[in-house]
């Protein structure tokens, strides 16, 4: 009996002669083959989505463009219009403009004359404004003066006591000192000059005077005083002295003052209270 080889044992030597990392490497190889393929989709799908992305902005950027070229559209149009009715007002533009310069010009030209009469008055003013000063430095001049004068005149004018018994102010002694007691103002003056040869009284302020009798020698004369009805007979004055009377209504008494006796002649003056506050005094002497 002849033995043959065995046959069968071959394939278990054949599978026993590969490598254990052959298997592996198929492994691993398919593993990255799928990666890649897995990788190259997602990049694709990647790709896709970004193109389509990519055309919706584009989408939305040529709707703006075409919104944007409607509204310039849309704006041409209007300025079309706008240029239309510039071009058919440009006459009356001109015109208008023409007439605003010459109002400017002639605005201005009023200012300038406006100016000019501010500054004519202005100087004219300051003129007549040194001349004022003057004026009322000369008339504070003159009433310093006059202050002056009748302050003088007082020291000078004498009060002495009338006929009745009452102090009067001061006495006047001639025609200036008169004058002197009407500036002082404190009682008014009214002067006189009676002749003998008038045989009726004669009007002297609010009363009536008649010249009854002269004595130039002594210095003396006689009057007759109406007043309230009434005749006083002032008999033998001396010149000089107060010849005093009251009248109804007035508290001080008048007073008559000669300071000049001629032949047939006196000259001098009635002085009479400013105010008459309350009646006067029951007094009957020396009428």
């Amino acid at each position: 009996m002849s033995s043959t080889p065995h046959t069968p044992s071959e394939p278990a030597v054949l599978e026993s002669a590969l490598p254990r990392w052959v298997p592996i490497l198929f492994v691993v190889a398919f593993a990255l083959v799928g990666y890649l393929l897995y990788a190259n989709y997602a990049q694709r799908e990647a790709f896709l989505k970004s193109q389509a992305e990519a055309s919706k902005k584009t989408q939305a950027m040529v709707a703006e463009f075409d919104k944007t070229n409607s509204r310039l559209a849309d704006l041409r149009a209007e300025l079309d219009v706008t240029t239309q009715k510039l071009g058919l007002t440009e006459d009356e533009l001109a015109r208008a403009r023409g007439l605003a310069q010459a109002v400017k010009q002639q605005q201005q030209k009023s200012d300038a004359q406006l100016r000019e009469q501010i500054g004519a008055v202005q100087a004219d003013t300051t003129t007549k404004l040194g001349q004022v000063t003057t004026q009322l430095s000369g008339t504070q001049t003159d009433l310093n003066s006059t202050k002056a004068d009748l302050a003088a005149a007082k020291e000078t004018m004498q009060s002495m006591k009338g006929d009745l018994g009452v102090q009067s102010g001061l006495i006047a002694r001639n025609h200036d000192e008169v004058e002197e007691l009407k500036r002082l103002g404190e009682r008014d003056i009214f002067e006189f000059s009676l002749n003998k040869s008038n045989k009726s009284p004669e009007h002297v302020g609010p009363i009536q005077v008649q010249l009854k009798k002269t004595d130039p020698k002594k210095y003396k004369y006689t009057l007759n005083v109406v007043a309230d009805d009434k005749m006083i007979e002032k008999k033998d004055r001396t010149a000089g002295e107060p010849i005093q009377f009251y009248v109804r209504g007035v508290r001080a008494p008048y007073e008559i003052v000669v300071f000049d006796v001629a032949k047939d002649q006196v000259k001098g003056y009635l002085s009479t209270p400013k105010s008459a506050a309350a009646s006067p005094p029951n007094k009957t002497g020396g009428y």
